[in-house]
């Protein structure tokens, strides 16, 4: 199986930034400590977009991808940011060169 690179873009609502700092902190060390086949998970603000949040993974595959998707501590991260989410866009890639 090949590696999966995962960019997830989430837009935030405005006003709803309470609390989000530390549910990604949270997320970031949980996925670090706990996930199988997780090489990169690294999570960027944009600059110039407000409300912006850019998740840059890498897995060693999409199996492993999508147990951290299951596991608790991704959950209760979705379950918080719920209604403050007011778009996300997710591209999978696989590196050719």
């Amino acid at each position: 199986m090949k590696k999966i690179v995962l960019i997830a873009t989430v837009v935030l609502k405005d006003g709803k930034n309470e609390g989000v700092l530390e549910a990604l902190t949270a997320l970031h060390q949980a996925t670090h400590q706990n996930d199988k086949g997780c090489l990169q998970y690294d999570v960027h603000k944009d600059r110039e977009k407000k409300n912006t949040y850019v998740f840059i993974e890498t897995w060693e595959n999409e199996t492993l991808l999508a147990e951290h998707m299951e596991k608790a501590h991704f959950t209760a991260y979705k379950a918080f940011m719920g209604e403050r989410v007011e778009s996300m866009t997710l591209q999978k890639l696989e590196k050719i060169l």
